[in-house]
């Protein structure tokens, strides 16, 4: 298992696979990076019909995956990814396999990479995200570890978000119930599960207690220094952005 650069897609397909979760000691644990890689192409030995010559590699259905995986079991096979972070393009080389863990019953588990993954369009990848701004002494924000300034909101445990007011009305859902967030550090580098409870009992403002931002200049950094191809990635893809939103407060 591993990465090998590439350089072979130009623009970014209209749909893709995104990656959405990655099981722990899962074939692709490590390999797929969850809420940020999106599948654009698998290799040829896979069996999908390509767009034709020069196209790029043909983006799979979730059920043309599944074939391919099904099929491949204990073969290695090579997935192309695009990471919605760095805009970049890498080869990930993977083994599909039950083996890679057993439940509780000490049967093997049906998924052969331990990946699940919805279709989207990978040019809107960073579009629903919330930075966390100023977080207020006592609130749930503060209390859950939520870093003011370093912090975004990528999702929750029931998947993606879509529009703006879309967070706000998951808050106001979970009113003195637990929250399960996904949320990107950009100090860290790294996605962490957060738990909050919202509520109107700690005594400020807001169901959590910080200010938060949406819109293009609330978007995730790039790193600072991104991975050379030798490292994996191959050449830069543009995403396009939406128009700036106001700062909010949850």
């Amino acid at each position: 298992m591993g990465q090998t650069s590439s350089t072979s897609l130009s623009t970014l397909p209209e749909l893709a696979l995104h990656c959405l979760r990655v099981a722990e000691h899962s074939p692709a644990d490590g390999l797929i990076e969850p809420f940020f890689d999106y599948l654009v192409g698998v290799d040829e030995a896979s069996s999908v019909p390509t767009r034709g010559p020069g196209a790029g590699p043909a983006v799979p259905t979730p059920a043309e995956l599944a074939r391919i995986v099904e099929a491949n079991e204990g073969r290695t096979i090579g997935l192309t990814v695009y990471n919605a972070k760095t805009q970049r393009v890498r080869e990930v080389h993977l083994t599909p396999s039950r083996a890679w863990s057993s439940t509780a019953e000490g049967k093997e588990r049906a998924s052969l990479l331990g990946l699940s993954v919805r279709v989207c369009n990978p040019t809107q990848a960073l579009d629903n995200v919330w930075h966390i701004l100023e977080v207020l002494e006592g609130s749930p924000a503060e209390m859950a570890g939520l870093v003011p300034f370093g912090d975004w909101v990528c999702g929750w445990a029931g998947g993606p978000l879509h529009g703006e007011n879309s967070f706000y009305d998951l808050v106001e859902a979970h009113i003195d119930k637990s929250l399960r967030l996904y949320v990107y550090s950009a100090d860290l580098d790294n996605l962490r599960e957060v738990v909050v409870i919202p509520n109107e009992k700690w005594g400020g403002s807001g169901l959590l207690g910080c200010g938060v931002g949406y819109g293009i200049l609330h978007r995730i950094p790039r790193p600072a220094t991104p991975p050379s191809q030798a490292e994996g990635y191959g050449s830069p893809l543009a995403v396009t952005g939406s128009l700036p939103r106001d700062v909010g407060r949850a």
